[in-house]
């Protein structure tokens, strides 16, 4: 397992640089960057071919920068210059503890002033060149995928704060014990609070916005597939928690051309220094599962991955809006479902029945997918009727 990027550099090619990147937190922004690119493509499509039509807003122009605009820039910049510089000059502590120093209230006050009065140099420097004599006020035109930097914050916002709440909600006794630090650690993310609130933000902000609900999620529904099949690649190098039960069985023979940590591994190493410590190790990362469990991030990778390329191949010949995203509902709840019958995760005792939290949400999404691809049917059928 490699818990930090520099560990992966280290073990794989023998370089030994030192770098604050978790391996876990490199890989969730990748799946962000990947589902930007793609959700833009696809909004991109949908306008062109007349789904979403551009929208436009009125902007001043010439006008000189406010107390507010200086107050922002000055605290942005205070706050960058405090913890940059003090990071720079304790970079060893960064790096061996880079959220430990970036949640704290340690900075440079020096570095916080300094780039503070840069930053609103900068504003004002910038409000000159553009300040004219008689300000006035312009319209410009906002294309579809123009949305896409302020729909991945949103989803960057939402999603963790979901991931976090559900995580919580999942394990009260973890939470009760350490309240602060439950919130503000950067493990224990459950993806489907994640989704349920990162979806409501965008819907809401594509509503506000004249984007079509029903195209904007079924332009995002290939991204969200791909990226969460990126996002389990991090899971599963840094050996973060979310693997398997036990499996002790022998491989089977049709994987026998396969490596063996595919069918079972123990995950040494792992960033949550979790099991038995691994002899002759030294170092942060020396535990190792006493018991060799299914790789199920792997596998969801690998899901997700071949999901994707059925949602992708199949997106412009689906006309019907909210279609393709039903369909994805289904898919991913389908996924989710199976995966968690090999799965470590708290169990609710239900009627008789254990089940999961994500097995619930899982049924509900997929229940929600099927009622979705009913109803967009008919609606489509109906309007079809209406127009003849």
């Amino acid at each position: 397992m490699y818990p930090t990027i520099s560990f992966f550099l280290q073990e794989t090619f023998g370089i030994d640089f030192p770098l604050p990147i978790q391996t876990f937190g490199f890989f969730v922004a990748l799946a962000f960057l990947t589902a930007a690119y793609l959700i833009s493509r696809e909004l991109q499509r949908k306008q062109e071919e007349g789904l979403i039509k551009p929208g436009s807003k009125e902007v001043e122009t010439g006008k000189p920068a406010t107390t507010t605009d200086y107050i922002t820039n000055g605290l942005i910049g205070f706050v960058v210059g405090f913890k940059l510089v003090y990071m720079l000059f304790n970079y060893s502590l960064f790096v061996d503890d880079p959220q430990s120093t970036l949640l704290s209230l340690e900075g440079s006050l020096p570095g916080g002033l300094l780039l503070a009065a840069g930053f609103i140099y900068l504003r004002y420097n910038e409000s000159k060149k553009q300040q004219l004599e008689k300000p006035g006020k312009k319209t410009v035109r906002l294309n579809a995928n123009d949305h896409v930097g302020n729909i991945i914050l949103l989803g960057v916002v939402g999603g963790l704060v979901g991931a976090k709440v559900f995580h919580n909600l999942e394990n009260p006794n973890e939470f009760m014990a350490d309240p602060i630090g439950s919130l503000l650690s950067f493990s224990g993310l459950t993806y489907y609070g994640g989704l349920i609130t990162a979806a409501f933000l965008i819907i809401r902000y594509g509503i506000k916005n004249g984007l079509p609900p029903w195209h904007l999620v079924d332009a995002a529904a290939p991204a969200l597939m791909l990226s969460y099949g990126v996002g389990r690649i991090g899971c599963q190098m840094s050996g973060d928690g979310d693997w398997g039960i036990v499996n002790t069985s022998p491989k089977p023979d049709w994987m026998s051309f396969l490596p063996d940590w595919m069918w079972s591994f123990n995950f040494p190493h792992n960033v949550n220094n979790e099991g038995i410590p691994i002899p002759g190790c030294t170092g942060k990362w020396c535990h190792m599962l006493p018991e060799p469990v299914y790789p199920t991030a792997f596998y969801e990778t690998l899901m997700a991955i071949v999901l994707f390329a059925m949602l992708w191949s199949i997106r412009k010949r689906i006309k019907i809006p909210g279609l393709l995203f039903s369909i994805y509902l289904v898919l991913n709840g389908f996924e989710r479902f199976l995966i968690e019958s090999i799965r470590v995760n708290t169990k609710y005792h239900i009627i008789g029945y254990e089940i999961t939290q994500a097995q619930i949400i899982s049924t509900l999404l997929m229940i929600t997918g099927i009622v979705g691809i009913w109803y967009t049917r008919k609606a489509a059928a109906t309007n079809t009727l209406n127009a003849d």
